[in-house]
């Protein structure tokens, strides 16, 4: 076995409880019946074609739109990042053109400007001051100028299961009388189903919907699906788009994954447990940590609140983000979905059990005990508020794709103030952009990147040595 392969079975053998992606958590019950050796096929007689589909991948892709509220669904094997990739390049007459998208959208969407040449018109999202993250947005206060606009992009939940009023937004491009497509990026809402959710951005009514189906569901890792609804964009070019995006030779593996991920879905029993669970770790745990709940709700641009995901402020504890997580996977072997300074989230999905759930409250009611001083550094809601830390945003000097096709030269980031980014440079997860190509280097963003120290990153090619690409001027 190579060094790939004996990572991957250390790492399994050592138990962790999973707060992660993919939902389906490992657990054998929802892959029963599926040979991963004898179903590895391709196109053959009798086994449809994605690209073109007659038979049963067009019957599984029917069933998928019935079960989730669309009039069409597309299964991605690509992930998401195809959907929102797709989304843009499908999109007609976008000469000179403008999309409205939010600053705070996931990378692929960045990557999406470049492939078609949009011209973003960024959406600001509103930092929580609680947790210094985009949590919410104010559709109100956004003023987006519809005329000439290609398309209005957004992304519904977060990362964090924050949701915005998605139908304020519908009803103005009603009430306005535009033919604009709403797209959205539901990747981590694709649980969405019945009264324990928030309403599907397909039921408020948006056009292009893309659910990041093994993120909460139980579709293997890299599976997607791509919901249409509507005759604002055209299908035909949906379709060539996905085409020219997906792989040719596409695995079975996925899409047979992806066909049960929407009758597992329906089974809303599964979550229903779930949810006591966290109930009883809010009431547990909530007075020790900052925990995102129902409560905020109203508050910073936020419409609704997803319950599955539970992030959690470490703030009140006097103990920084990293060091918690250290403590919960070397105590507990307890894994979250991500971690920043003063934050951690903790990411449920269809795999997950009420046993998980107890066993992370048992988990972290002993880091409660474990901090030095916590009695008297809770912070009260609504009583003390931490000072938010909101970076300027940067000036935009090229579109994404000007920036990508232009000449470029690597120097040290120390020195790149001032100069055009020639490079999207993200901490991942969550990855949403600090600074995407084509924006002028700011004075704060300068100084996040050189604070960096050892984060995941993608996108920052001189992340090692400390340098950066930057566009030639002149």
């Amino acid at each position: 076995m190579g060094d790939l392969g004996a990572g991957l079975s250390h790492y399994h053998k050592q138990g962790f409880c999973s707060f992660h992606t993919p939902g389906h958590k490992g657990r054998q019950e929802f892959f029963i019946g599926l040979d991963f050796r004898g179903f590895d096929l391709t196109e053959l007689p009798g086994l449809d074609m994605l690209h073109s589909p007659y038979g049963i991948i067009a019957k599984a892709q029917k069933r998928a739109a019935e079960i989730f509220g669309a009039e069409e669904t597309f299964f991605l094997v690509n992930g998401g990042t195809v959907g929102n990739q797709a989304m843009f390049l499908a999109l007609e007459d976008t000469a000179d053109k403008r999309v409205a998208v939010e600053r705070s959208s996931h990378r692929s969407v960045m990557s999406a400007l470049v492939l078609s040449g949009l011209k973003p018109d960024y959406l600001l999202p509103i930092i929580h001051p609680d947790f210094n993250l985009p949590l919410g947005l104010d559709v109100k206060k956004q003023q987006i100028s519809w005329q000439g606009l290609s398309a209005c992009h957004v992304t519904y939940p977060s990362y964090y299961g924050t949701g915005f009023e998605l139908s304020r937004l519908v009803d103005e491009r009603t009430r306005l009388e535009f033919e604009t497509p709403i797209l959205v990026d539901q990747a981590h809402g694709s649980h969405y189903l019945g009264s324990l959710f928030p309403p599907s951005a397909l039921k408020v009514g948006a056009d292009l919907v893309l659910h990041s189906s093994h993120k909460t569901l139980s579709a293997l890792t890299q599976s997607a699906m791509l919901h249409v609804q509507g005759s604002r964009v055209s299908r035909t070019r949906l379709r060539q788009s996905l085409e020219f995006l997906q792989s040719s030779s596409p695995s079975y593996l996925f899409l047979a994954s992806l066909e049960r991920a929407g009758e597992f879905a329906l089974d809303s029993g599964r979550w229903e447990c779930l949810r006591e669970a966290v109930d009883e770790l809010h009431r547990k745990v909530g007075t020790g940590f900052r925990i995102l709940s129902g409560e905020d709700v109203g508050t910073y641009g936020i419409h609704t609140v997803d319950w599955s995901k539970i992030l959690i402020n470490t703030l009140p504890l006097g103990i920084s983000a990293p060091r918690c997580v250290e403590y919960l996977r070397e105590g507990f072997g307890i894994e979250p979905e991500l971690w920043d300074e003063e934050n951690i989230l903790f990411m449920l999905g269809i795999g997950n059990t009420p046993e998980d759930i107890r066993w992370l409250t048992k988990g972290l009611e002993s880091l409660i005990d474990f901090a030095p001083s916590v009695a008297s550094r809770i912070i009260k809601k609504g009583v003390e508020r931490l000072v938010p830390k909101i970076l300027p945003l940067p000036r935009r000097i090229l579109s994404p794709r000007e920036a990508f096709f232009a000449h470029k030269h690597q120097i040290p980031l120390k020195q790149s103030l001032g100069h055009i980014v020639g490079e999207t440079i993200s901490p991942y997860p969550p990855g949403i952009p600090v600074v995407v190509m084509g924006e002028q280097m700011t004075q704060e963003v300068l100084d996040r990147l050189l604070t960096a120290g050892e984060g995941r990153w993608q996108g920052w090619d001189g992340f090692e040595n400390q340098t950066i690409w930057i566009v030639e001027e002149g």
